[in-house]
């Protein structure tokens, strides 16, 4: 089952609401800023229906290098995770 590409989505829902696609398209780039600005200002965004956006701190550590074994120092950084919500758990299982 091969998953479907960003203009089949944009597609399918131009289709079932009626919108044109490029307004389709805009939509969710302004989603995705949206979605950025909040996790960096409020360090979550709640996407209803979904899950929940959250910015995330890695700790520094060791790692190895799989090419000559050597230990390198990976530092620390700040990463975003996705948490799937509850009733989209639900509805797949």
């Amino acid at each position: 089952m091969a998953r479907m590409t960003q203009t089949e989505i944009v597609n399918t829902l131009a289709d079932s609401t009626g919108l044109k696609k490029t307004d389709v398209k805009g939509l969710f780039e302004t989603l995705a800023e949206l979605a950025t600005s909040e996790v960096k200002t409020n360090g979550e965004f709640t996407i209803p229906g979904f899950g929940k956006l959250k910015k995330s701190h890695r700790k520094a550590r060791d790692g190895r290098n799989p090419a000559t074994g050597d230990v390198i120092k990976i530092p620390a950084k700040t990463t975003v995770k996705f948490t799937v919500g509850k009733a989209m758990k639900d509805a797949v299982a």
